[in-house]
């Protein structure tokens, strides 16, 4: 962290030691040391302390910090959402693969089982796509070029965002089409199992 650094830099150039920083900021030596080497953090309202003891803004003194936690967020966010895309696509190829071999050729125990194994893996599914769909929203990101860039770790313009932002409203039409699809698919599903079962 960029903090620990900057404290020592600032803390050496007022000629301070350890001791006379812990002495002004009100807590230990041990406390000093452990800000310098990275093993905690400054609470909030020793990070105000500091700020006025070395003469410096808040924003001076923790900048480096916030852009890093902003580059880890987005990084974790990133491989959550790839992650996700993996987990729903995982679970669509073996609702297809798996499901209807068992559902065709075990009978009425392979219908149920089947079944079952649909329910359990299109819950996998959806939630998959559900947190794909959170991140996406926390972004702001909709179309895969949002996406693409996101996941590298960059933006798109101006220019480049109202072009997406049309793409998006089109993708959202595709979306309830899908949606209307998926769940007449489930509904003669449903229908045809009771019409087995009884």
């Amino acid at each position: 962290m960029e903090l620990s650094k900057t404290i020592k830099r600032l803390r050496t150039e007022k000629g301070w030691s350890q001791e006379t920083l812990a002495e002004k900021a009100y807590v230990s030596r041990q406390t000093i040391s452990n800000w310098e080497n990275e093993k905690n953090y400054p609470d909030v309202h020793s990070l105000l302390i500091l700020s006025d003891l070395f003469g410096v803004s808040l924003d001076e003194l923790i900048k480096g910090d916030v852009e890093t936690m902003k580059n880890t967020i987005h990084n974790k966010d990133a491989s959550a959402l790839k992650h996700a895309q993996w987990c729903g696509v995982i679970g669509l190829i073996l609702l297809m693969a798996v499901v209807t071999p068992i559902y065709e050729h075990f009978g009425t125990v392979g219908m149920v089982i089947g079944s079952l194994l649909a329910g359990a893996l299109a819950v996998f599914t959806f939630m998959s796509f559900h947190k794909m769909e959170a991140i996406k929203s926390e972004h702001d990101i909709q179309t895969q070029r949002e996406i693409l860039a996101f996941m590298n770790g960059e933006t798109l313009d101006d220019i480049e965002k109202a072009k997406e932002q049309e793409i998006r409203k089109s993708n959202r039409r595709g979306m309830i089409a899908a949606l209307v699809i998926c769940g007449i698919s489930i509904i003669v599903t449903i229908i045809h199992l009771i019409a087995i079962l009884v």
